[in-house]
């Protein structure tokens, strides 16, 4: 049990900081700017208090980085509260207003009260990099995805019948995007020349596509009105797909080059339908030490994989989704294990006895991707890649 308890409600510019005794009496009370000077002032105010202090916080990223860091270089311990439980803790405690000093205090006394709150881990470097890094491509992923449905609706209001012969989400293309919008222009320019525009730019399947855009040029003759600016804009949007792709592109090749750093690398990569960015989504989901987590199961709960009961009275059984789970690492756990049906027979045959049992295919999913985890989870403790053990036969 700490002498102190010390809560602060994170902002972005200005954090406040309430510290407590056992009997929950305010021994500090405080308004400090984020940034370092400051800081460094209220953590030795609060140590002159007393040494033994447990800090809790409502925010464990973004404003309330600095603090952490300097918080874990000082080697105070650091519990994390979401804010949605801090908030659903204050309508317990008199009055009904809402300050930065009243979640202070309801921060720091929940931290005194509970002793079901986990303390924060500082991550290695290379997790909190693939963190950050995977969390930029998925951005731009989503970016790609946006500027995509615009490309198609700008390309819909003047040229229909090639919006609708062409996959956008291929490279070739966007790229003829770049030189022919209009069908006036691609019957000009004809199905040669095209051909061989498209092959000087290294596009695959040059010839098919060329053939493409003059089919649907012909089919339509008529010239809609605004069709040179929106052309223009066409040509805007499809560069603009294309610089997103050599982006991503880019961050492949950072997090291939920072996963394979990590000292779990081969061992997570071994695991059929754990790929290389799968597998770097993992570490940086879950920090890639397994000792903050206790046993699989806990990390199970963390994924969103283990059911939670919502049982009351007569009703028993009834098993659901916790509300709060990293959507990140069972987005990660699902899709390995929907590649793993392709590449793994073990989980082939795994998901096959699941749907025999009548499961339906996202629940025999999900029932796979758990099992994954607890296998993966044991890989990481002993240290070994995944292999097949071989059946045990009886001797005769």
């Amino acid at each position: 049990m700490p002498e102190i308890w010390a809560g602060a409600d994170i902002g972005k510019t200005h954090h406040h900081c309430v510290v407590i005794n056992a009997e929950g009496k305010r021994l500090l009370s405080r308004r400090v700017a984020n940034d370092e000077s400051e800081l460094l002032a209220l953590i030795g105010d609060v140590l002159e208090i007393s040494r033994d202090v447990l800090w809790a916080v409502d925010l464990n990223h973004g404003g309330a980085a600095l603090l952490i860091g300097l918080l874990v270089s000082h080697g105070q311990p650091v519990a994390y509260l979401t804010g949605l439980a801090v908030h659903r803790a204050s309508a317990a405690y008199r009055g009904e207003g809402k300050t930065d000093a009243k979640d202070a205090f309801v921060i720091a006394d929940q931290a005194r009260v509970r002793r079901d709150l986990g303390l924060l881990r500082p991550g290695d470097e290379i997790a909190v990099d693939l963190r950050t890094l995977t969390t930029r491509r998925l951005d731009t992923v989503f970016d790609r995805t946006r500027q995509i449905n615009r490309l198609r609706a700008q390309l819909l209001e003047i040229f229909p019948a090639l919006e609708r012969a062409l996959e956008l989400t291929n490279r070739g293309p966007v790229m003829l995007l770049t030189g022919f919008q209009t069908p006036a222009a691609i019957r000009r320019a004809g199905a040669s020349r095209i051909e061989t525009w498209l092959k000087n730019r290294k596009v695959r399947g040059a010839a098919a596509l060329a053939k493409t855009a003059v089919e649907a040029a012909r089919a339509q003759q008529t010239a809609l009105p605004g069709e040179k600016l929106a052309a223009a804009m066409v040509v805007r949007l499809a560069k603009g797909v294309m610089a997103l792709d050599e982006e991503i592109a880019e961050l492949d090749a950072l997090i291939e080059a920072r996963f394979r750093e990590h000292p779990h690398a081969e061992v997570i990569r071994s695991l059929p339908g754990m790929g290389t960015k799968l597998a770097a989504e993992f570490i940086a989901a879950t920090g890639g030490d397994m000792d903050a987590f206790g046993s699989p199961d806990r990390l199970a709960g963390f994924a969103g994989l283990a059911p939670r009961p919502r049982d009351s009275g007569r009703i028993s059984g009834n098993l659901r989704r916790p509300r709060r789970y990293h959507r990140g690492l069972l987005r990660t756990m699902y899709l390995s294990a929907m590649v793993s049906l392709q590449c793994c027979p073990v989980s082939k045959a795994f998901y096959d006895r699941k749907r025999s049992e009548g499961k339906g295919h996202k629940q025999a999913l999900l029932a796979l991707a758990r099992r994954r985890l607890n296998v993966l989870w044991a890989m990481i403790r002993d240290g070994e890649c995944f292999h097949v053990s071989p059946p045990v036969t009886g001797v005769a």
